[in-house]
């Protein structure tokens, strides 16, 4: 049974990040990121990171040593019309992962249109616009955040975040989303909202609603929701984080795949094109909505299903 919401507190460093902490324990709880990062060719947008659990465990990883543009949790697109909003190394049919920094793309943060503070949620939304590596706006965003439900019956919390993205091109081309895999490598479609875990979190376990499915067979599978546990170096604990789509999600513009893996780095992302591309036009909006619970212990899959009940859209 889950307890009254926790209180929060909510610190703006203008110009930087928001970060949560939890009043009852001081836990800070989940920073966003605003400020662009130093290095271009890690593709600079907006991130969280750290995310930790309500006892302080962390649960994502920042520029890890494989993928120095992995950063926490971060809206991206590895394959948008020839640019690379993912950052790093870009994945050319019959040539591989190739440095090509001229590919890289950028988001821009053009201000909060609203932050607005309760005693036990934090919600905004985020205008931005999405630069292709030669200065044209290819793409404006609307994104919404909010941190929620912090429950210490339950040991968890919720952290939900919402695209709204327009085609702004001045040229009239559509704008094509894909992933590696549409370019032509095998189950590497990742591309939308990506978790990366840390260092600890390799190896752990991989969850779906359906029994008898788990770990990597879940690459490339569809679903409302995707579980990762692990164990903590350091600390004798646990955590899971649980991956939820909204409802509305499944009348998209395109039909989303799970990319997740355990090895040889800890991973998940909402793919939106996973194995095929999709376009928008000139001016059409596509929207997706997200949910992240992040909870200290390892859930199985009876209490992820239970929990995400009690969490309404």
């Amino acid at each position: 049974m889950s307890s009254a919401p926790e209180l929060l507190e909510v610190t703006h460093v203008h110009g930087e990040r928001i970060t949560v902490r939890a009043t009852a324990t001081g836990t800070d709880l989940f920073s966003y990121v605003y400020k662009p990062d130093p290095d271009a060719f890690e593709a600079r947008k907006p991130y969280v990171h750290p995310l930790r659990t309500l006892s302080g465990n962390l649960v994502t990883g920042y520029r890890p040593s494989d993928h120095r543009w992995h950063k926490g949790l971060q809206m991206t697109a590895s394959h948008l019309s020839g640019q690379n909003f993912w950052g790093g190394n870009c994945y050319v049919h019959g040539e591989g992962y190739l440095r090509l920094p001229e590919r890289i793309g950028s988001m821009r943060h053009d201000g909060f249109d609203a932050v607005d503070v309760t005693g036990d949620e934090l919600s905004f939304t985020e205008s931005l616009t999405w630069i292709e590596n030669g200065g044209a706006e290819w793409a404006r965003e609307k994104r919404g955040v909010r941190v929620h439900s912090v429950d210490a019956g339950s040991g968890s919390y919720a952290v939900d975040w919402s695209i709204g993205l327009t085609n702004t091109r001045a040229d009239g081309e559509p704008l094509h989303f894909g992933s590696p895999t549409t370019a032509g490598r095998e189950m590497a479609g990742y591309t939308g909202l990506q978790w990366r875990g840390p260092r600890d979190f390799t190896g752990g376990t991989v969850l779906g609603p359906r029994p008898g499915l788990s770990g990597g067979e879940l690459m490339g599978t569809q679903g409302p929701w995707l579980a990762f546990t692990a164990e903590h170096d350091d600390v004798d604990a646990h955590s899971t984080l649980v991956f939820a789509h909204a409802p509305e999600n499944e009348d998209a513009v395109h039909a989303s795949h799970w990319f997740v893996r355990a090895e040889p780095i800890p991973t998940v992302a909402f793919s939106w094109a996973f194995f095929e591309e999709f376009a928008l036009g000139t001016g059409e909006t596509f929207r997706y909505r997200y949910r992240i619970v992040v909870a200290d212990g390892a859930w199985d899959r009876e209490r992820v299903a239970s929990r995400l009940a009690e969490l309404p859209w």
